[in-house]
């Protein structure tokens, strides 16, 4: 995430939404452990429920200076940490909800969400696969691009929360060139890098072996990458995604194309999943979150949260934000 070459903002003037995520998770105790390091970084306005805020908090977590907004839309009777109920699925959306409208009355810069479940939120009723489809349907932006990124590796998904199965079926020209397409436009806006270097993996073991392991690469990929590099000075591919992971670890790429979810993430993980976060390009506002779920089995436990990816994902937003407006 680079600065190098533009003019600097002082952190101050940076303004971030931060959503509880499920109030029954780990959101709000990751919020609160990591209050001292982010009310450094900009103008924090935390979303979420008091009540189950202050049953996470301790005198050591505790910064005066944040703003709360308390929805006050966790019920006290009955409620636990760790629990799978819809209406906390409910309470989850509502956050998200609210940060929206901050965005739009332009009171805040940027969005990081702490991790929803998707089984309390479709238990609610609501019928998203994740954040990411949930914003591109409330902003009415029809393509969306999950970038997925650590300290050493930078991924875009061509598909995401999709079966194995019907990876190839969603493998289509379009998606694939919008994917490629938003991947380089957020690369020079976000990250100050005026000419991103990308490798696209292929969806077949060696890339296909010139169409002797799957036809994809040849019948899907190659005709798009050919077209892309007309404005695209440095694109490589279709190439395993052996080597090509390979290849950007060794920093001869700075972005790698994941044709499906577990191509990108089992890297990532590997690679160094505390310092992960998620980045969604292709909304007219920047949000980002850490690369972890729920995690109900220690939800509410101080002592045994890691919040380094939440930490990791407030920076983002932060410089990102501060590269957009001195684009």
């Amino acid at each position: 995430m680079s600065l190098k070459n533009k003019p600097t903002l002082k952190y101050s003037s940076i303004k971030v939404a931060v959503t509880f995520g499920d109030p029954s998770g780990i959101g709000p105790a990751v919020i609160a452990k990591s209050l001292n390091s982010i009310c450094k970084l900009a103008q924090v306005t935390v979303i979420g429920d008091a009540w189950v805020f202050d049953k996470v908090q301790s005198t050591e977590y505790r910064v005066q200076s944040v703003k709360f907004i308390d929805l006050d839309n966790v019920n006290h009777k009955n409620f636990s940490f760790g629990k799978v109920k819809g209406e906390y699925g409910r309470a989850s959306i509502e956050y998200l909800d609210k940060a929206m409208s901050l965005i739009k009355t332009k009171q805040v810069d940027s969005i990081v969400t702490g991790p929803i479940s998707k089984e309390a939120i479709s238990l609610a009723g609501f019928d998203y696969s994740g954040h990411t489809e949930y914003f591109s349907h409330k902003a009415k932006t029809k393509d969306t691009v999950m970038m997925l990124l650590n300290n050493q590796l930078k991924f875009s998904l061509v598909t995401r929360h999709i079966p194995i199965k019907d990876v190839s079926s969603m493998l289509t020209k379009e998606k694939l060139y919008k994917t490629i397409y938003l991947t380089h436009s957020a690369l020079r806006r976000f990250f100050s890098m005026p000419n991103p270097r990308i490798v696209v993996c292929g969806l077949n073991p060696h890339a296909s072996d010139n169409g002797l392991i799957g036809k994809e690469e040849h019948l899907v990929m190659n005709p798009v990458l050919r077209n892309l590099r007309k404005f695209i000075k440095c694109l490589d591919g279709p190439l395993s995604a052996d080597i090509a992971i390979q290849k950007a670890k060794e920093k001869k790429y700075d972005c790698i194309i994941a044709i499906y979810h577990d191509q990108a993430l089992i890297p990532l993980k590997l690679s160094g999943g505390s310092s992960g976060v998620n980045l969604t390009l292709g909304l007219p506002f920047i949000r980002t979150s850490p690369l972890h779920g729920t995690a109900f089995d220690i939800a509410g436990r101080l002592n045994l949260i890691n919040p380094a990816s939440f930490l990791k994902a407030f920076k983002l937003a932060v410089a990102c934000s501060i590269n957009q407006k001195n684009t």
